[in-house]
């Protein structure tokens, strides 16, 4: 059995398995029974100025029989006195020392009220930091959580006061809700974070009631945007994971968070550079016992793969991800379609003519019987076939020799460039 343990910035942990900042962290009851269910660590639900919460603050989209596929919230920080919280943080961190303890942070952008909260949970025993520069709504609206991550002076002047009095690791969650992340990450390093975490939910209305004309949810018939997370945000966190983890300006451990649902995300989250990771919709649909299989499912990948330790992952597909510029042009794959798995439901032809190339042909072989095949040489190898295409194993995509030696964009224009440059200097001559 491989060792599951990881060191995340100096904050050391039995597993990657942390809970999220959440409903799920809000009290030292919850927090206990997760530990007791077998997850390494928790972010503490974010502590600050205790705030109101309305009724009516969470929703959910469904699609096509899936029950969350995205969980939306309009819920802020902890409603509890800081008291309170930090009675229970202690009580938590003497019953479970050697589980992660993270205190989620989020107070007005002054200097005082960092060094202030910040000495007041390190007293309790805490093992990091996680400074809340991601929230996009309610606190947002009052200067804090996304409307100070979205300015990279702030969260740089910020991340410098908390470090001016932390003698834990500083972690700084990111909100997805900007254009480049890596900028806001880069400026965290430089006020002196030992990690980063990310992604924080995303800007989103989970819909409108037809009948009613209501959003959802909606408090007392009117609604406001809330955080987007749930399996439907993977993609978009496990690329601003990547770009954060290839970026020579970021080069600090990161916490993945981001729509992570089974073993296999957990998989996907440290090959693209996670150190390890956070959950909470997923906890929220289906309980903190979905840890186990989570856990069961990560060691015997790591048996299956004959690797020792967890920490072996961690950014090894970071160095497959790059510029779309850097792509190579001449690499090929193209559509075969296999016609003993195939059921002639047609659905590639179909999207094949409607919204790619026209490559596929309905044909009727020698036999009578009616196949569809592929003319390789028209096909672009785009993929949508085998996407749509609901046999297992009916469509494969393969690579083909295209002849050329491989170039990419950037070349290409490196290329052009240079006899652009050879065509003046005839010219001048």
């Amino acid at each position: 059995m491989a060792d599951l343990s990881i060191d995340l910035a100096g904050i050391k942990s039995p597993n990657p398995f942390w809970l999220a900042s959440a409903p799920p962290t809000n009290t030292g009851y919850q927090v206990q029974r997760a530990f007791e269910a077998g997850w390494g660590g928790a972010v503490w639900k974010t502590l600050g100025e205790p705030v109101i919460n309305t009724s009516s603050r969470f929703a959910a989209v469904h699609f096509n029989g899936q029950r969350v596929a995205g969980f939306n919230n309009i819920e802020l920080i902890t409603d509890r006195p800081l008291e309170v919280n930090l009675k229970e943080i202690y009580e938590t961190k003497k019953r479970f020392p050697n589980h992660a303890i993270i205190a989620s942070l989020m107070v007005e952008p002054k200097q005082e009220k960092w060094h202030e909260i910040v000495k007041r949970v390190e007293a309790v025993g805490v093992d990091g930091l996680e400074l809340n520069f991601g929230c996009p709504h309610g606190m947002a609206e009052r200067g804090m959580g996304a409307a100070s991550g979205q300015q990279p002076d702030l969260v740089q002047a910020q991340t410098t006061w908390v470090k001016e009095v932390a003698t834990t690791p500083v972690i700084v969650k990111l909100t997805p809700n900007i254009t480049d992340i890596t900028v806001v990450a880069r400026h965290a390093v430089k006020g002196g974070a030992d990690a980063i975490s990310l992604i924080n939910t995303i800007n989103s209305l989970a819909g409108v009631d037809i009948h009613s004309w209501n959003t959802i949810p909606n408090v007392g018939g009117q609604g406001a945007h809330g955080g987007y997370c749930g399996p439907a945000v993977k993609p978009i966190a496990l690329s601003m994971v990547a770009e954060c983890a290839r970026d020579r300006g970021v080069g600090v451990p990161i916490s993945g968070i981001g729509g992570i649902s089974t073993w296999q995300d957990v998989v996907e989250f440290m090959l693209m550079g996670s150190t390890g990771i956070q959950v909470c919709t997923a906890v929220m649909h289906h309980g903190f016992r979905i840890v186990e299989e989570m856990i069961d499912g990560l060691n015997n990948y790591l048996d299956d793969k004959g690797l020792a330790s967890v920490t072996e992952l961690i950014g090894k597909s970071v160095p497959k991800y790059s510029n779309w510029g850097d792509l190579d042009l001449n690499y090929k794959v193209v559509a075969r379609i296999n016609e003993d798995n195939c059921i002639n439901c047609n659905k590639c032809h179909i999207a094949c003519e409607d919204a790619s190339h026209q490559c596929i042909d309905m044909l009727t072989n020698a036999e009578g019987k009616a196949i569809l095949q592929v003319r390789e040489e028209d096909c672009v190898g785009c993929n949508l076939c085998s996407i749509v295409c609901p046999a297992d194993g009916a469509i494969d995509m393969v690579a083909l020799d295209s002849g050329v030696a491989p170039m990419t964009w950037n070349q290409r224009n490196q290329v052009i460039s240079g006899l652009n440059g050879s065509y003046s200097e005839a010219e001048v001559v």
